[in-house]
């Protein structure tokens, strides 16, 4: 409630406006993800800021979790609801439970009816990190691959898949002529376990000598990497990824890696974006109906720069999993 003007001066905290206290709603998508949970966290902070009395709930990437939670924002009655939920089947749902008891919602990452939006330009993104895969094809391979393995996540709807379209312009930039029918599709649900044994599976059938690894997020691409690391054909892959979490930050740190590059959303950023946008949209005032993040290229040539604090932060469980048996 106090802030320290200077030595020996406090005043009331600016940060803690008189007049109507905002009740808002928060649903993070899952603790499992570190970008997720760097969402939630950014959301939490700026929330505790700017006076903001919070509702937080955790979807645990569950449709009927994210369906519950929604009705429970209801039953709190809260102003504004902040959701965040890899479901696209469900989405209507979410939205029309919330609309009909008047609450204004914002969906991050995964577009909902009716909604307003906050996250990836997921075309954008995707030719970024497809124009990096076909760059580093080119000055390594001197543009010739056998395979191009692009890792989707489906269930999040056609929005989020634009990404992988995006991927697939990024590439066809620079390599406009190769075949459709060395472009392998595959499900991996967007989880690093899963993605892992379908990458395991398409491994026991595929000879492919150059392979060209794209995913639509970083779990999703770490496990296809990891994957042919465990079958001896970590050399004949280019992998990037999707949203340059810390899991992947290391990768690229490790020398001789063939993991290149991820394309950063800075989930560590969203609050206070996500924040204002929520003022702006209860104050009346006229807002767009989707805000877009400023994507970046982080590689092993700049990933030290962007993000220089990487050293304090300790690993986790996930990382764990990443990085044992190496």
């Amino acid at each position: 409630m106090l802030e320290r003007r200077e030595k020996n001066l406090y005043a009331l905290s600016a940060n803690r406006k008189t007049g109507k206290v905002y009740r808002l709603g928060y649903a993070g998508e899952s603790e499992q993800f570190s970008f997720s949970r760097l969402v939630s966290g950014s959301v939490h902070r700026c929330a505790y800021e700017a006076g903001v009395e919070l509702v937080l709930l955790d979807n645990q990437y569950s449709a009927t979790k994210a369906l519950r939670n929604a009705k429970r924002f209801v039953d709190e009655k809260v102003d504004l609801v902040i959701e965040f939920q890899a479901h696209m089947d469900i989405a209507p749902q979410v939205a029309s439970i919330l609309s009909g008891a008047g609450i204004p919602l914002i969906a991050i990452e995964i577009p909902h009816p009716g909604a307003y939006f906050y996250g990836a330009n997921n075309y954008r993104a995707g030719w970024i990190g497809g124009h990096h895969l076909a760059q580093s094809c080119l000055n390594i391979w001197a543009g010739k691959f056998d395979e191009l393995l692009l890792l989707g996540l489906p269930m999040a709807g056609q929005i989020p898949q634009t990404r992988m379209t995006g991927m697939l312009a990024g590439l066809r930039d620079l390599l406009p002529k190769f075949d459709d029918r060395r472009v392998i599709s595959v499900d991996g649900h967007g989880q690093y376990e899963h993605t892992l044994q379908v990458v395991r599976k398409h491994l026991r059938n595929s000879k492919a000598q150059r392979v060209l690894i794209g995913g639509i997020n970083d779990p999703s691409t770490l496990a296809a990497f990891r994957a042919y690391e465990e079958a001896g054909r970590a050399e004949n892959c280019l992998s990037v990824g999707q949203n340059a979490s810390i899991e992947a930050r290391r990768e690229m740190r490790r020398p001789g890696s063939r993991f290149i590059g991820s394309v950063a959303y800075f989930p560590e950023n969203y609050g206070q974006a996500i924040l204002d946008f929520a003022f702006d949209i209860l104050r009346g005032k006229e807002v767009p109906p989707a805000l877009f993040v400023k994507h970046r290229l982080i590689t092993p040539a700049n990933v030290d720069e962007i993000y220089p604090n990487d050293v304090l932060i300790p690993m986790d469980s996930t990382d764990s999993l990443l990085y044992s048996s190496r």
